[in-house]
């Protein structure tokens, strides 16, 4: 039982339990043996595996994807997340020489980008940066415009569309317990 009381009950102290607590992202947070995390998707997607958890009995079942519609009844919401992923990992350098890493989280007007950015200096802005290239073509031309919180915005040199500026350099962004460099088939 999480021990605490809920906001707004002043008069009516009720405890936090399991059962009427809001979800946190602590939550979410556990060890999972590496040889049980998959590195590649099966090749039939509804062959994947699912874990199915009785709520009233607490009992762990493990079944496979298609059989999910057994499990829903009449009253259920089934949410689907069509949401698409796009290359928005890109490593590069900076005109200097020092490596870099971009994570595209937005995507502004006038080519701009915010990102998480991964240096061995934080670069100021007006910092050149030379992203992709690694497969013999001409990397991509940027520049560092400045910081927004823990984000940086970052202009690219192209006029081109910026998602296919990611198409042409950007990599698929795995998870971090998923150890291998992205592939094509992780476009899919």
């Amino acid at each position: 039982m999480v021990a605490g009381i809920l906001a707004g009950r002043a008069a009516q102290a009720m405890p936090i339990t399991r059962e009427n607590s809001p979800m946190q992202t602590d939550d979410f947070n556990y060890s999972l043996p590496s040889h049980l995390i998959a590195a590649y998707p099966t090749e039939s997607r509804s062959a994947s595996r699912l874990l199915c958890l009785d709520m009233d009995t607490g009992a762990v079942d493990h079944r496979q994807f298609r059989e999910l519609l057994s499990f829903l009844r009449k009253e259920d919401l089934l949410v689907l997340n069509d949401t698409q992923v796009i290359p928005a990992r890109l490593l590069g350098r900076k005109e200097s020489g020092g490596r870099v890493e971009l994570l595209v989280e937005r995507i502004r007007p006038d080519q701009q980008v915010l990102t998480q950015l991964r240096a061995s200096k934080p670069p100021p802005p007006g910092v050149r940066l030379l992203l992709g290239g690694e497969d013999g073509t001409r990397p991509v031309e940027a520049v560092v415009m400045g910081r927004e919180d823990e984000f940086y915005v970052v202009r690219f040199d192209d006029e081109r569309p910026v998602l296919d500026i990611l198409q042409q350099c950007g990599h698929m962004p795995l998870p971090p317990y998923i150890k291998r460099k992205d592939k094509e088939l992780d476009r899919e």
